[in-house]
């Protein structure tokens, strides 16, 4: 996995706000790199056969209690100095588990540090999980604009100087939000589920070419910006081709694709005149509509067949 595609354990440790038995290992030197978790419940027992160590390793109250019930500390000395041998990523205890001396002393022995945190065992691996797969996604940047329209995620495409800013400008104007400007970063972290947002170094601000760079949180009020929102439609601005065919029914979706997920798309004409805020709104409230079950455009259909067999 890509260097950029981990997350220190510090930051994790922030993140989880966890409480740290081993202070004098430099945790900035550990990345995350696996975005699932292990329960070491079989290498506890002694078997270490296609064990995941580049997982975070997590114990809650029956690894404990096998613990202190099935070995004795010479067995739990020898188990936990082979485990820290595999140089995992860390060890999370939960509900507020006091990890035994001798844990603690292997961790700081082969620099594993170990961690632990007050949620119950079920909850801290959910929010890891969900965590890490956000984080360790794999991502694209792709030059366009991203608008949180009506609560559909509208991505604005199209040659540079078409006026993809201007539609979000006066699109933020009509009460919707910038989620960013220029360059989108996009992650994928699920099967069908897209997330963009933008880079830190541009959040907030549109360029408009004649006047330069505009700080939208400022200037509009932090209501009309957002850190993040799910890609549901593309929309592709491109110049008005007299000559080329233009879907006017709308049956059938076109898509673009980002890391193999397939994305509604339209191609939207610019010539002047035309109120792209406008298009763009009407283009996220049928989206919403398709996705709720209803089809304008089918239904058109149906009625002008229905018309046809009654004569």
């Amino acid at each position: 996995m890509k260097e950029e595609y981990s997350v220190s354990l510090t930051k994790f440790i922030e993140k989880m706000n966890l409480k740290n038995y081993t202070p004098g290992i430099n945790t900035d030197d550990i990345h995350i790199i696996d975005p699932d978790i292990n329960r070491p419940a079989l290498q506890l027992a002694g078997f270490f056969e296609h064990f995941d160590d580049t997982r975070v390793q997590i114990c809650g109250n029956v690894e404990h209690a096998y613990l202190a019930d099935m070995h004795t500390r010479e067995e739990n000395i020898e188990i936990f100095d082979k485990l820290f041998k595999y140089n995992i990523p860390c060890l999370v205890f939960c509900r507020d588990i006091e990890p035994y001396d001798f844990i603690i002393e292997a961790g700081n022995k082969h620099n594993v540090p170990v961690l632990s945190s007050s949620a119950t065992t079920s909850s801290f691996v959910h929010e890891t999980v969900r965590y890490l797969h956000e984080e360790l996604a794999p991502r694209i940047s792709v030059h366009a604009v991203l608008v949180d329209v009506f609560g559909e995620g509208v991505l604005i495409m199209g040659d540079s100087g078409i006026g993809k800013s201007e539609a979000a400008l006066e699109l933020i104007k009509r009460g919707h939000r910038l989620v960013a400007d220029d360059v989108v970063e996009i992650k994928k972290i699920s099967d069908d589920t897209l997330i963009g947002q933008s880079p830190e170094i541009t959040r907030h601000f549109i360029e408009l070419r004649g006047i330069g760079i505009i700080d939208v949180k400022t200037m509009f009020g932090v209501e009309c910006v957002k850190l993040s929102q799910q890609v549901d439609l593309v929309i592709k601005l491109e110049e008005w081709d007299k000559d080329a065919n233009y879907d006017r029914l709308g049956l059938t979706d076109n898509h673009v694709e980002f890391l193999g997920t397939k994305v509604v798309s339209h191609s939207i004409p610019i010539r002047p005149g035309r109120n792209l805020a406008i298009i763009v709104e009407s283009a996220a409230v049928n989206h919403r509509q398709k996705k709720m079950g209803y089809n304008a455009a089918q239904e058109m259909y149906n009625r002008v067949t229905r018309g046809l067999g009654g004569n």
